[in-house]
């Protein structure tokens, strides 16, 4: 039988979820595609816990296209420097209503609007001599032209030296905080770290009066030395590159979140990147328009690691195009219950072909134990009891088939596919029936 969904625990208790435009439109999202997978949103996935909607880079960009950047592209800004969305893409955002319009009908929806925004300060507005909101200083002023991201041309970084850079952030996030944004993906921040980037926009955030999430990508060769500084400024945090549907980017992540998983908390969140799942690539930075390549056992196997390691989850595919094996495993409420409300989430065995990951639902007498096969054929693998820390006597149900589980006591049998995965849900047979 399904279990009805359990009450979420209060939004700092838990990573953020939702849906970001990037693996299906990369720069070219309009507002019609945003609204769409929003309605989907609301109608399917907001009851299992998904609320969040975030249109991903270069919103502000008239001339975006596929596949890649346009050098020197007509960024639309305004009369000090801020970023506006381009109105050919987004005609609610006409005569200078920016996102606020878009915002509204999103939160109209129950759900909660995002955006992506770039490290530093458009070079169209160095080259203007544009002032900088609230201040006597110009653009030119507070860039740093010696600060540059090596994938994008669109901004310089700021001179974190100077009074103006600090003013240009706030300026901006008040903008953004005006429009009624709750979510802010900002790029380029972490790879190479830029301590003082990250430091000033946690600040803008702080001061524009609006409880904005803010995300931080990258992520290329993130580590733990960081943490201390990633906690006091950020709500989440990329540990990787750019994920896309290969079976080498998943397999890559169950190192890298392994060690991360320990620190997952109210204090802020690891993120395994965005889930590129269901339709992908329709005009996207990288491939054709395609269904994931990702096998459905691979598919399993990656939202399984994403569970149980307790990243943010933000899908990456077309929600209205995505096929329905998709939609279901995005809201299996007995599988985001580990999302939820677990904790001690680690990996508990590494060898050859198996991977183990246990951890404790916060009700006190359920766990929770994941296996994962990482061989290129299908594998039959007998996992002790112990190991994945069940007693003789428990009940096991596999939360993805929605399936109990027999065993004898001693060894749990478990049959996966190539690159597959079975999470359980383990209770004491003399704890209370649900």
């Amino acid at each position: 039988m399904t279990r009805s969904p359990r009450p979420l625990p209060p939004r700092h208790l838990r990573p953020p979820t939702g849906w970001n435009s990037w693996d299906c439109y990369g720069t070219t999202v309009t507002e019609e595609e945003v609204l769409a997978n929003a309605e989907f949103m609301r109608e399917h996935l907001l009851p299992h816990g998904w609320d969040t909607v975030v249109v991903d880079i270069q919103w502000y960009e008239p001339t975006a296209r596929a596949h890649g950047y346009n050098p020197d592209a007509p960024l639309v800004l305004d009369a000090h420097g801020r970023q506006l969305p381009a109105p050919n893409r987004f005609p609610s955002a006409a005569a200078g209503a920016g996102f606020g319009p878009l915002a509204e009908r999103v939160h109209g929806m129950g759900l909660r609007f995002g955006l992506h925004i770039m490290r530093g300060i458009p070079r169209r507005a160095v080259e203007a001599g544009l002032p900088v909101l609230g201040t006597e200083f110009t653009a030119a002023d507070v860039a740093d032209t010696d600060s540059v991201c090596p994938w994008n041309s669109d901004n310089y970084g700021l001179d974190h030296g100077h009074p103006g850079a600090q003013a240009y952030y706030d300026s901006q996030v008040t903008q953004f905080a005006a429009w009624g944004v709750d979510f802010v993906k900002a790029d380029d921040m972490l790879f190479p770290y830029h301590e003082r980037e990250i430091a000033a926009y946690a600040r803008a955030v702080e001061r524009s009066g609006r409880p904005i999430e803010l995300s931080l990508s990258p992520g290329t060769d993130m580590s733990l030395a960081r943490l201390d500084h990633l906690r006091e400024h950020a709500t989440m945090w990329r540990v990787c590159d750019d994920l896309w549907d290969r079976w080498e980017d998943v397999e890559a992540q169950f190192a890298r979140m392994a060690r991360w998983a320990p620190w997952q908390g109210r204090q802020g969140w690891a993120d395994a990147d965005m889930l590129p799942l269901g339709r992908i690539g329709i005009r996207a930075e990288r491939g054709a328009d395609r269904q994931s390549a990702l096998t459905h056992a691979e598919q399993t196997s990656l939202l399984t690691l994403w569970l149980i390691s307790r990243s943010p989850l933000m899908m990456g595919g077309d929600l209205p195009t995505s096929r329905p094996e998709t939609i279901e495993l995005l809201t299996n409420d007995e599988a985001l219950d580990v999302l939820w409300h677990s904790t001690g989430n680690r990996e508990v065995l590494r060898e050859r072909d198996l991977v183990l990951w246990t951890a404790r639902d916060t009700d006190g007498h359920t766990r929770y134990a994941a296996v994962f096969s990482l061989a290129d054929e299908e594998r039959r693998f007998e996992v002790p009891l112990g190991s994945i820390g069940a007693e003789p006597r428990d009940r096991v149900r596999e939360v993805w088939t929605r399936t109990d589980t027999a065993h004898d006591g001693r060894r749990l049998i478990v049959e996966l596919p190539a690159h597959g995965a079975a999470l359980y849900r383990l209770v004491a047979e003399d704890s209370r029936r649900e």
